[in-house]
């Protein structure tokens, strides 16, 4: 008789135990997943308004056209 309340006190010790780690993985999984939402919050942008950083495209006309410098710019007769 002793034996069986011995075997049964640590089955429900074991039980307890296994409880307690899977409730801790629980939480450390939803920290995760609340970390994991914050960040696909910030890389899906839907809170960001970027129509100040748009660009006018009238004013792209404006805007001077650089000289092709690659033509001048020889270096053969550096290694000769």
């Amino acid at each position: 008789m002793k034996q069986v309340l011995i075997l049964t006190l640590l089955a429900t010790l074991l039980f307890g135990a296994q409880k307690e780690e899977t409730q801790k993985n629980i939480d450390e999984q939803m920290k995760k997943e609340k970390k994991y939402a914050q960040e696909q919050k910030f890389y899906t942008a839907e809170e960001y308004d970027f129509e100040g950083a748009e660009v006018d495209q009238e004013t792209i006309d404006e805007i001077p056209e650089m000289p092709d410098y690659n033509d001048d710019f020889n270096m053969d007769s550096v290694y000769d």
